[in-house]
């Protein structure tokens, strides 16, 4: 078993700390996501770059946790964990990135952190239409078949969890949490932040237009580009290599001019 490292609850979760990274990746799972998602990103990033991964309440190892249905109080408890967990000694860089549901969570911390003055260095996002363009939705109070139903239709559940009834009832409750939290969210109190953002999605998601893609350039003031993959809305999956590697290419562009430079092998 691969040890997880954190200090607190709600810490991010580090399965493969990098004594010597140069910068951090913060990742935050889609609606019924968990940290484990992003536990191969951890594995195969380069020496430099520590990718972790946030633990929302309600699943994984903080399952007997209430899940949050507000996104204002999701907020507070990755902020919570964020500032609490400093990371790797010497750890200067810091970048955000968030798959669909956890695109809007990661981009409200983004905006809660900048108001404290800690400001992660940009922010990655995916699969999720700009937080001014929110679609909302109403299935959070469907019946568990057709909430199962559209799970199947995303793609992004094993077929094993889906055809596991036990798992399934005890799973549900968060996945019902997380789909009332997206579907009723709208974006919180205050200005855009100054971080730059980079805008993945697939062009044939369901879930996202390009318009709604392009509408994220309205949420910074900062730099923004968008990059173009197909393969659905978990298109991440099927395109996994080309995504981490342009995830990690922002990463790197976060760098100081200095540090960027550095060779990316030992």
């Amino acid at each position: 078993m691969i040890p997880v490292d954190r200090r607190t609850p709600a810490a991010p979760r580090r399965y493969s700390p990098r004594t010597h990274a140069r910068a951090r990746l913060v990742c935050f799972p889609h609606a019924g996501g968990a940290a484990g998602a992003y536990r191969s990103w951890a594995l195969d990033a380069p020496w430099d770059v520590e990718v972790c991964a946030v633990q929302y309440p309600g699943r994984g190892d903080r399952f007997g946790e209430r899940p949050a249905v507000r996104m204002a109080d999701l907020v507070d408890d990755v902020v919570a964990g964020l500032t609490a967990d400093t990371g790797p000694a010497g750890l200067t860089t810091c970048v955000l990135f968030g798959h669909s549901m956890g695109a809007a969570v990661a981009y409200e911390t983004v905006r809660r952190l900048a108001v404290t003055g800690r400001p992660p260095a940009a922010l990655v996002v995916s699969g999720q239409p700009a937080p001014h363009r929110t679609r909302g939705g109403a299935l959070h109070r469907a019946t568990d078949a057709e909430l199962l139903a559209d799970l199947g239709r995303l793609g992004g559940t094993a077929a094993d969890v889906l055809a596991n009834p036990a798992l399934l009832e005890a799973l549900l409750p968060a996945v019902r949490a997380d789909y009332r939290l997206i579907e009723t969210y709208r974006p919180l109190p205050g200005g855009p932040p100054s971080v730059p953002v980079t805008v993945l999605y697939a062009d044939d998601d369901p879930e996202v237009t390009a318009e709604e893609a392009a509408a994220w350039a309205e949420a910074t003031t900062a730099r923004y580009e968008a990059a173009v993959f197909t393969g659905g809305h978990f298109y991440l999956e099927a395109q996994r290599d080309r995504v981490l590697a342009r995830v990690l290419e922002a990463v790197r562009a976060a760098l100081p001019a200095t540090a960027a430079a550095w060779p990316s092998t030992p």
